[in-house]
């Protein structure tokens, strides 16, 4: 019974990380400074195996194929080498595909770096899946780690803990877990230094939302004895953050099997912007009466 149950787990982690991969993920980032068009392979981590067996015959074939092995990793060997037939394109939904990493987890990037691309119009950062993990699906909203590599293969080689938000995404309330306070960090580059924006908490909101944004100027006050004072006030004019979904990215579809993107466009940019605003009024150093507005609510432009 011990063996037999230590082969199921030897089963089950297998079955749990196998399809788990990155594959690759094209992107039109713009012109170089020669006037060619430059596509990055960004990457991104499939969610779905690929084949059409349902989850019995599925597991069934990898107790099989595994136990002729003394290893996993002698398993994997043996699969890199054999021919395989490609599979005919299928959707995951209603094939009976098995999810790649399980009902209680999620296939997600373990690290991803940032390069820097000379553009026509400017440098330009992109942002490169490296590899990819199954990691536990959470149902609250929390900050998770998320590691980014900067200057990749040079001297000034950095990773940092940049943090992202997990749980409760794309509810169907319409609230989504999203940052909503940050720190900076520094990084340093052949020009000094760079500074560079972590997540440090998250709450559930709507994809487009106000965060705080703190500015600091000198106020002007008289006492009840009317004697003069200089005060630091402290004003919370916001900032929107977020996204709107504005119609699909995809420039090339297979011929195949129209679920499966070639290339694809830039992001839009950001439409979410202020609503609704609140004045602030107060005397400056000079006596002179200033007005400073602040975001009270943001919302999706159309």
């Amino acid at each position: 019974a011990a063996l037999l149950n230590k082969h199921v787990e030897h089963r089950n982690l297998f079955a749990l990380r196998a399809c788990c991969k990155r594959q690759s993920h094209f992107v039109y980032i713009g012109q170089d400074i020669s006037g060619s068009p430059v596509s990055v392979d960004v990457g991104m981590c499939r969610t779905h195996c690929g084949g059409e067996q349902s989850r019995t015959s599925y597991e069934a074939g990898l107790q099989q194929g595994f136990s002729k092995h003394s290893s996993m990793l002698e398993y994997l060997r043996s699969k890199k080498v054999r021919v395989r037939k490609p599979a005919t394109p299928i959707s995951a939904e209603g094939s009976g595909q098995v999810t790649s990493c399980g009902v209680n987890h999620n296939c997600e990037p373990t690290g991803v770096r940032v390069d820097r691309i000379l553009l026509f119009k400017g440098p330009r950062e992109v942002e490169v899946i490296e590899e990819c993990h199954c990691e536990n699906k959470l149902t609250q909203c929390v900050r998770v780690p998320a590691l980014k590599t900067y200057f990749f293969e040079t001297p000034y080689e950095t990773v940092i803990d940049v943090g992202s938000c997990s749980g409760s995404k794309g509810s169907p309330d319409g609230f989504s877990c999203v940052p909503t306070k940050f720190v900076s960090a520094l990084v340093e580059t052949p020009n000094k230094v760079d500074l560079v924006q972590t997540v440090e908490a998250c709450e559930l909101s709507e994809s487009c939302y106000r965060v705080p944004y703190m500015e600091y100027y000198y106020e002007i006050v008289y006492d009840a004895d009317g004697v003069k004072e200089e005060k630091l006030k402290e004003i919370d004019v916001g900032r929107c953050l977020g996204g709107c979904t504005t119609g699909n990215r995809c420039l090339l579809r297979s011929h195949s099997d129209s679920e499966v993107c070639y290339l694809w466009a830039e992001r839009p940019t950001n439409s979410c912007v202020p609503r609704g605003y609140d004045s602030h009024m107060f005397l400056n150093q000079h006596g002179q009466i200033r007005t400073v507005l602040s975001i009270s609510s943001c919302f999706c432009q159309s």
